[in-house]
């Protein structure tokens, strides 16, 4: 049950609370939501909370990347093998791979010019939202919370940050593929190993088609739940004093520009 339902009396909502998430509009810059999609696709799409576009996307990187082998290319690009790399590509998949690729940044990009649109128009109805959300598998609320903590929980594992301030959906999908990502790369076994001052043999057990996706999605964890903590926190402060002014303000009252309070 949520302390308030939509009743469609606004053409636009700048957020909603539910069991799985705070889902809201804010202003954006295109140009980075642009860049995460090209550092991988889906991430833009993420960022947006347009979840089904950007978990399409994102797998799509996943099985073309692999089947054309194109981290395994970079990996020889940047150690100076230019004709291994050329000889490891597979056209066939490489060939499907870039319009895909460009579509998710063009994508990404219209897409948060649209939204940064549709958040100046609600934001200038100024129409009620959710705080609180209330389930049979969760509890959601608008709260305050620490953008340092999401960074923390972040850094020692993708998902953690999306956990803390309740964006189950993220959450649940940066973990899944994290754990695939670690498991195929072999990075945790290269760790062990290279603890154990085994330097050779931790580096000739990594897989790097695999290893190349894992800092992505660190960024990406880190920077997605710092921004959206952030966020959350603008949009708990907002609800407050709203209700707080509907509720407690005197409708005489009147704050005249320049006036100090006394």
């Amino acid at each position: 049950m949520n302390n308030y339902s939509n009743d469609n009396t606004a053409r636009r909502y700048v957020a909603n609370v539910s069991v799985v998430g705070t889902t809201q509009v804010h202003l954006r810059n295109p140009y980075i939501i642009g860049w995460w999609s090209a550092a991988f696709p889906g991430f833009g799409h993420l960022l947006l909370s347009k979840y089904i576009r950007g978990y399409m996307l994102f797998m799509w990187e996943v099985i073309v990347n692999l089947k054309s082998h194109l981290n395994l290319a970079m990996v020889y690009s940047f150690q100076g093998k230019i004709d291994l790399a050329k000889d490891v590509l597979d056209t066939r998949w490489l060939l499907m791979y870039i319009p895909v690729y460009l579509f998710a940044i063009w994508d990404s990009y219209r897409t948060t010019i649209d939204l940064n649109k549709v958040y100046l128009l609600a934001e200038h109805e100024k129409h009620r939202i959710n705080s609180f959300s209330l389930g049979a598998i969760e509890i959601n609320y608008l709260d305050k919370r620490s953008p340092f903590l999401s960074v923390i929980w972040s850094l020692f594992i993708p998902g953690l940050g999306q956990l803390y301030i309740h964006r189950i959906l993220t959450a649940f999908f940066v973990i899944i593929w994290l754990v695939i990502f670690f498991y195929f790369s072999h990075a945790l076994e290269a760790i062990s190993l290279l603890f154990l001052g085994k330097v050779q043999k931790s580096i000739s057990v990594l897989d790097p088609q695999w290893l190349l996706f894992i800092p992505s999605v660190y960024g990406f964890s880190i920077f997605d739940s710092y921004m959206n903590t952030v966020e959350n926190n603008k949009l708990y402060e907002k609800e407050q004093r709203k209700y707080l002014q509907e509720h407690y303000q005197a409708s005489s009252f009147r704050m005249i520009k320049g006036q100090k309070v006394k």
